[in-house]
């Protein structure tokens, strides 16, 4: 099955539940305290990372999403220090300030690579009022492009979950939950929730077999009015089951684990983010496969952006070289981009390949690590070429330029220019063979605009596609 990563940046994505601040003191010891029989601990590095709910909608955000997070804060100094991280990598905070409670903080005093000790200040929000965060999170609810997660915890924020659904499914809008505890009955109604195993077993007891998870698993969604479950197996991968449909299983696609922190909120977060952007539910399952792979290979709760999902994704489906779809064609750039690769693209006819365009892509190539040929559609190049044109059609065009050497990838375009495409694409230089002056040559405005280079180089003289049909057309 080929999967395509949808456009995540027309996706938005409402998360509410409990929110959390995150907090590592780093640094040497080297003796033991006077006082008492415990390390010395000499604070080097201070690190502050959103956590729970904040850490879904940090993932949200990392894929190029609209993001806004609803939660409980204190009035405190955490709550600010939350906010501004989240708001630096454009994450709406809209948090309900509640008197006489602190922001739950988690603090970690860690020590070579050790954590030595967890403090936490929090009081659980469970006896306030939930007016302010539904009235928030009905202001915040939008139909278009839209997906509502609710992050569960246990700290109080979802006190009033069923009234949350029923407000998301009043708008027609899906509603994913990352549940906590054995009461599934409190999520009746909502679209889909992602349990992992142990969770998933604490509710049904132990599945010996995947017929028998299944089998729970739509008793679960029949008797709680849910559409669909993503049950997460750690290095089983993890299963969707819904009504009438087929179970999906995927793989685990995790190379090495470093660290499961924070992998439950990335496949929840990708997993929303990728239905709000019209993928499918197994597209959008894979995708969070994907993502779950990638974090669970860093050390700490992580993000996964959209060129590690791409990678993680299409490094699975050998994207590889040659002709591609444009689609195809923008992940293979950005991934060379993001492996260091100067990516120079270039575009024309090449109706009769002869020694000048083999010149030309040579020198073309010689500009950057790899080489793009965008090529002329059949009715392109009868409008600047006039009847009879092309000599050969643009399949056989590619199939010729895409044996190269020089030639990475080769793409076919319909429109008059290509400029729409080299601004889609945005390689790292556009080149074009001929007298052009740079300001002419199509595309060259957005290349420029995003800090790549235009540059024009020379044909080799005396060598024309339209000069070789005229020697063939004497001859006959």
């Amino acid at each position: 099955m080929r999967i395509t990563l949808p456009e995540y940046e027309n996706a938005q994505v409402l998360i509410v539940g409990d929110v959390m601040l995150d907090r590592y003191w780093h640094g040497p010891t080297g003796r033991i305290s006077p006082e008492a029989p415990v390390p010395v601990v000499k604070v080097e590095q201070i690190e502050e990372r959103p956590g729970g709910a904040a850490n879904v909608a940090l993932n949200v955000a990392a894929l190029g999403a609209k993001a806004r997070l609803i939660g409980l804060v204190g009035d405190d100094e955490a709550a600010v220090a939350l906010a501004k991280g989240l708001q630096s990598v454009h994450v709406a905070t809209d948090f309900v300030t509640v008197d006489n409670f602190p922001t739950i903080t988690k603090l970690r005093v860690l020590s070579r690579h050790q954590q030595l000790l967890r403090l936490d200040f929090e009081e659980a929000f469970h006896d306030i009022d939930s007016t302010p965060i539904l009235t928030k999170m009905e202001a915040g609810l939008v139909a278009e492009n839209s997906v509502v997660i609710l992050s569960d915890y246990a700290k109080g924020s979802l006190s009033d979950v069923q009234k949350m659904i029923q407000l998301a499914k009043s708008k027609n809008i899906k509603v994913l939950i990352d549940p906590k505890g054995s009461d599934f009955e409190k999520y009746r109604g909502a679209t889909l929730l992602t349990p992992n195993l142990s969770e998933f077993e604490a509710v049904v007891g132990h599945c010996k077999t995947d017929q028998e998870l299944v089998e729970r698993a739509l008793k679960l969604i029949k008797k709680f009015d849910l559409e669909a479950m993503l049950v997460t197996r750690s290095e089983h991968g993890m299963t969707l089951i819904r009504e009438g449909v087929e179970p999906f299983h995927l793989p685990t696609q995790a190379q090495e684990v470093y660290d499961v922190t924070g992998a439950g909120d990335t496949v929840i977060s990708v997993l929303a983010t990728s239905l709000a952007a019209g993928s499918s539910f197994e597209d959008a399952c894979t995708l969070a496969n994907a993502g779950a792979g990638v974090v669970v290979g860093k050390i700490g709760t992580s993000t996964v952006n959209t060129i590690e999902l791409a990678n993680a994704v299409y490094s699975q489906q050998e994207i590889g070289f040659g002709a591609l779809s444009e689609e195809q064609l923008k992940v293979a750039v950005q991934l060379a981009q993001h492996r260091g690769e100067k990516v120079v693209m270039t575009n024309g006819c090449f109706d009769i390949l002869h020694a000048g365009h083999v010149s030309y892509l040579n020198t073309a190539r010689e500009q950057g690590e790899r080489l793009i040929v965008a090529v002329n559609s059949d009715d392109s190049v009868r409008g600047l070429k006039g009847p009879g044109r092309p000599v050969n059609p643009v399949d056989r065009r590619m199939a010729v330029l895409a044996g190269l050497g020089a030639v990475d990838w080769v793409i076919e375009f319909t429109e008059e220019t290509p400029q729409r495409l080299i601004a889609n694409i945005l390689p790292d230089m556009l080149v074009k063979g001929g007298d052009y002056k740079v300001e002419e040559i199509a595309g060259g405005a957005e290349v420029i605009e995003n800090g790549g280079e235009v540059r024009v180089l020379q044909f080799e003289e005396g060598c024309s596609t339209t000069e070789i049909i005229k020697t063939i057309r004497n001859e006959q």
